[in-house]
């Protein structure tokens, strides 16, 4: 999809629905909750953004035509954007993520939601409905890590193939290695390099541009992950709760990783979003929320 359709497709939406925002304390964390309003014919939809470092903003307004069928439901992870942080932010895990979304549908008094995950947020997403089966009804992965660490260095060398000249370079420079240095100043500088490989369309990727975001709990938990690696499939194996695996075609992170999720979750269905890259939302709007929406009747 060309930006001009992309712009095009975007305004033929309904306007985009306010999001009302709400302070929500739970497991000691003050969280940054924001809501569409409620559909009674629907369960509401939490949505999980990936990035580790980042705020709701990653998925708001990307998925608000989601809002049109069901309430979305979005938050700030404990320490990024408006949330608080913990008090020891270098002791951070992404455990400490995934305990946090039962928590907060408990203390929203929701009995009942679906789930969506972005990237690390689908990592976050699955360790959180393995731990809440009875709170998820339905969960989306849309180009979700892996339940392994594997896909790192793959994924490495798929940024490096698709970028060139500074871009490549800018990834280059840092090490794997160095990313197991919990320092939010080189997480977000690293996150900013890789950020254009993450779009199949060169052009789109012009046009969209992560914030530089300091997190010190969200570069804790990132640089954990990649120095110890992490294997999640005794947690994931007994988990049955309807899954739909989305994955874009043209995608650096390895279209195996959703094959291994598909497989290892025992109710799931994989659909790969063609000439998509990591953001299906931005690059083939019309099939993913298609996608999405019959999957959640």
């Amino acid at each position: 999809m060309s930006y001009a359709d992309f712009v095009a497709f975007r305004k033929s939406l309904p306007r985009t629905p306010r999001v009302e925002r709400q302070t929500v304390r739970a497991r000691g964390i003050d969280f940054a909750v924001f809501s569409s309003p409620p559909i009674e014919t629907a369960p509401p939809l939490l949505c999980i953004n990936g990035g580790m470092l980042y705020d709701h903003s990653m998925l708001w307004p990307a998925l608000s035509p989601l809002a049109q069928s069901r309430q979305v439901i979005l938050y700030d992870q404990r320490g990024r954007g408006a949330s608080s942080a913990p008090a020891n932010p270098g002791d951070a895990t992404i455990d400490d993520d995934a305990g946090d979304v039962g928590a907060l549908r408990r203390a929203l008094g929701i009995r009942r939601w679906d789930v969506l995950g972005h990237s690390w947020g689908g990592g976050i997403a699955m360790l959180a409905t393995a731990a809440d089966a009875a709170g998820v009804r339905r969960l989306v992965l849309v180009d979700a890590v892996g339940p392994t660490s594997d896909w790192m260095a793959p994924l490495r060398q798929a940024v490096l193939d698709r970028l060139v000249g500074e871009e490549r370079d800018a990834v280059a420079r840092v090490s794997e290695e160095s990313l197991g240095n919990p320092d939010p100043a080189l997480h977000s500088a690293y996150a900013r390099a890789v950020y254009p490989a993450w779009f199949a369309d060169p052009d789109l990727a012009k046009r969209f541009t992560p914030p530089d975001a300091l997190s010190p709990t969200g570069a804790a938990t990132l640089a954990r992950l990649r120095r110890h690696g992490y294997d999640w499939r005794d947690r994931l194996r007994g988990l049955s709760t309807p899954t739909l695996v989305l994955h874009g075609e043209l995608d650096p992170l390895p279209l195996a990783v959703s094959s291994t999720n598909s497989y290892i979750l025992a109710n799931a269905s994989r659909i790969v979003v063609p000439t998509s890259g990591h953001m299906p939302f931005w690059e083939a709007p019309e099939r993913f929320f298609s996608l999405i929406k019959s999957f959640l009747l």
